[in-house]
C-alpha cells in the first residue's frame, strides 16, 4: 500500500477529531488531494516526515510504520466514536505482533481497543488410548472473553465446546473459566472464581488444568521471583472425592539466570478427617544454549507406602507460535506412587489413569514420555506424544500398554 492511502486511511478515523493546520512537509503541497489529511495527522503527532522535511507519500508503507501510526491513535481512542473504535480495535488486532515490537504491552493493547477482548483457541486431536485401549478421535474449540472494568480489575470468562467425531456427534458446550482478577500495581494480583493452577514441570505433571480450581489466590511477581498462595477446591481431577475437598496450595519460583528454582504445596484440610493429605513438590530447569535439563521431585508426608513421585528430562528448541518452522522436542523418565496423584493431569496421554482407574489402581506406574512441537505456520502448531516402557505395580491388571496421540493446534 502506498504511503498516502495509508494515510487518508488513517485521517477517516480522526474525522471531526483536529481542525485545520499549516502544510508540514515540503513535497506535500496544497493541491494535493490528501493534503488535509497529512496536515492534520502531523498536527495531531499521529504521523512524522524524513529528516530532510518531506513526507514521500509514493513510497510503499511498512508493516513498521503502519504500526506506529496505530500505535499514536490508540493513545487517542477516547476522542474517537464507536464505529471509529472498533476499526481500531481491528487494525490493533492486525498489527498486535509489530505494537508489541515497539514496546506496546498486550494488556495496554486491550484497554485501548475497547472493553471486550477475545481471543481463542481450537484443536483436532487423534489418541491412542493406554488403560481402556481404545482410540479417540475428538475436537476442541475455546473462546476467551476478557472484560476491562477499570485500569486496575478485569473480569474473565472462558466457553468450551468438545465433540467426540467416533462417538456421539453432539457438542458438549460450557464455561469452564470464571474469574475476577485485580492488579494492586504492577507485581501483586488478586483472583476469584474458578480459574486454572498449574503444578510443576511439562505443562502440569502432576496436576495442571486450564480450569483448575474452584477458589481465590493472591500472587506476587516482580519478574525474577514468583510466588502465589491460593484455597479452594480443584474440580478436574479423576478421584471424585477430591472434588469436594478444601485444600491450601502455595507455589514460588525464583530465576536464577542460569538455572529456575520452584516449589510447590499442597494441604487438604477441613474435610472431616477423611482426607488430610500434604504433599510438597520441588523442581528445577538448568538451560544450556537450547537445551534443557529438568527434573522434579514430589511427597506425600500423610503416608508411609507409595508417596513419592519423581521425573527427569531432556528438552531442547523452542517452538515459537508466531515463527513457522520452529520445533521442541523433550523427553523425561517418570516414577509415579499412587499417593502422590490427584488427577488432573496436563499430559495428553492417559497412562496416569493406571493410578486411579478402578480396573486396575496400580500402586506405582513409571514410563518414559516423550513430546514434540511443531509451528507449521504462524498461529498452527503440531503437537506430539508418545509413553512408552510402561510398567505398573501392585494392579489389578498387568496388561498395561504404551499411548500416544497427535493433535492440530490453532490459535486466533
Amino acid at each position: 500500500m502506498k504511503k498516502i492511502l495509508a494515510i487518508a486511511a488513517a485521517a477517516a478515523l480522526t474525522a471531526g477529531v483536529s481542525a485545520f493546520a499549516a502544510n508540514p512537509f515540503s513535497d506535500v503541497s496544497t493541491d494535493d488531494w490528501a493534503y488535509q489529511a497529512v496536515s492534520d495527522l502531523s498536527d495531531q503527532g499521529v504521523v512524522e516526515g524524513y529528516p530532510d522535511g518531506t513526507f514521500k507519500g509514493e513510497r510503499n508503507i511498512t508493516r513498521y510504520e503502519l504500526a506506529q501510526i496505530i500505535a499514536r491513535l490508540m493513545a487517542k481512542e477516547d476522542q474517537l466514536n464507536a464505529e471509529q473504535r472498533a476499526t481500531l480495535d481491528k487494525l490493533a488486532g492486525e498489527y498486535a505482533d509489530e505494537l508489541a515490537n515497539l514496546g506496546v504491552r498486550v494488556s495496554n493493547l486491550e484497554k485501548k481497543v475497547g472493553n471486550i477482548y477475545w481471543s481463542g483457541d481450537a484443536r483436532m486431536r487423534y489418541q491412542d488410548k493406554a488403560v481402556d485401549k481404545a482410540d479417540g478421535w475428538n475436537g476442541r474449540m475455546r473462546i476467551n472473553v476478557k472484560g476491562q472494568v477499570n485500569d486496575s480489575t478485569y473480569v474473565q470468562g472462558r466457553l468450551v465446546s468438545n465433540m467426540d467425531f467416533k462417538g456421539d456427534n453432539t457438542a458438549s458446550t460450557s464455561m469452564d473459566q470464571l474469574f475476577v482478577n485485580h492488579n494492586f500495581g504492577d507485581s501483586v494480583a488478586v483472583r476469584l472464581g474458578r480459574q486454572p493452577v498449574v503444578f510443576g514441570d511439562q505443562g502440569g505433571w502432576l496436576y495442571g488444568d486450564s480450569k483448575g480450581y474452584d477458589g481465590a489466590q493472591v500472587a506476587y511477581n516482580n519478574g525474577k521471583f514468583n510466588a502465589t498462595v491460593g484455597f479452594g477446591q480443584f474440580n478436574a481431577s479423576d478421584y471424585t472425592d477430591i472434588l469436594d475437598d478444601d485444600a491450601l496450595f502455595a507455589k514460588a519460583g525464583y530465576d536464577f539466570g542460569v538455572a529456575k528454582l520452584g516449589a510447590d504445596y499442597i494441604k487438604f484440610q477441613n474435610n472431616n478427617d477423611e482426607n488430610d493429605a500434604e504433599l510438597y513438590g520441588v523442581n528445577l530447569n538448568i538451560p544450556v544454549q537450547k537445551f534443557n535439563v529438568f527434573g522434579e521431585y514430589w511427597k506425600n508426608t500423610t503416608i508411609g507406602d507409595y508417596d513419592t513421585a519423581w521425573n527427569a528430562g531432556l528438552s531442547y528448541g523452542k517452538a515459537d507460535w508466531k515463527k513457522p518452522g520452529t520445533w521442541d522436542l523433550s523427553v523425561a523418565y517418570n516414577d509415579v506412587d499412587s499417593g502422590v496423584f490427584f488427577g488432573g493431569t496436563g499430559l495428553q496421554t492417559n497412562v496416569l489413569s493406571y493410578l486411579s482407574d478402578a480396573k486396575y489402581e496400580a500402586d506405582n506406574v513409571t514410563f518414559w514420555n516423550a513430546m514434540a512441537n511443531v509451528t507449521l505456520q504462524k498461529n498452527v502448531q503440531l503437537h506430539a506424544e508418545y509413553a512408552f516402557d510402561v510398567d505398573t505395580e501392585g494392579a489389578a491388571s498387568d496388561k498395561t500398554q504404551d499411548a500416544w496421540t497427535v493433535s492440530l493446534n490453532y490459535k486466533f
